[in-house]
């Protein structure tokens, strides 16, 4: 069999089962949406707006172990800036407001939007870098030195 219908999982991979969450652990959903400590599901995942905590009050988990990266920041401002100017434009061919409705309906829409977008993509993907044991590469039988 071929495609999809012949799919098997590999051997090799170790992610684990989709359905499968060790006790205690949160969905990655629920995980980004509350700011839950991925491995114990504390609510201790951020320390400001945006920023990550050192590591888990409840369980001491490091969460400066995980490479989330600036990826989301950029991918999400472009995505929200883009949804937002054709929104802006709607109304503004709609209602015909003055210049400074815009400025103060959108300033505030813009920041609220980059802030949760941001707090919920970082979140998500430390904790899936979590629940699926993401590490950086290393090749069988080399020493990190070579």
């Amino acid at each position: 069999m071929s495609g999809a219908a012949g799919a098997r999982r590999s051997l090799r991979t170790k992610l684990p089962e989709s359905n499968s969450n060790p006790e205690g652990q949160p969905p990655i959903g629920r995980a980004a949406l509350f700011g839950l400590c991925p491995r114990c599901g504390a609510p201790t995942l951020f320390e400001g707006p945006v920023r990550f905590a050192p590591r888990c009050r409840a369980c001491g988990l490091d969460f400066g172990a995980y490479n989330v990266g600036d990826g989301p920041a950029a991918f999400l401002t472009l995505i929200i800036g883009a949804l937002l100017i054709v929104a802006a434009l709607l109304v503004d061919f709609a209602l015909e407001p003055p210049l400074w409705v815009h400025v103060i309906l959108w300033v505030p829409l813009t920041v609220a939007a980059v802030v949760l977008g941001l707090r919920l993509a970082k979140a998500a993907l430390l904790a899936s870098e979590h629940q699926r044991r993401a590490a950086e590469g290393r090749l069988a039988g080399k020493d990190e030195h070579d």
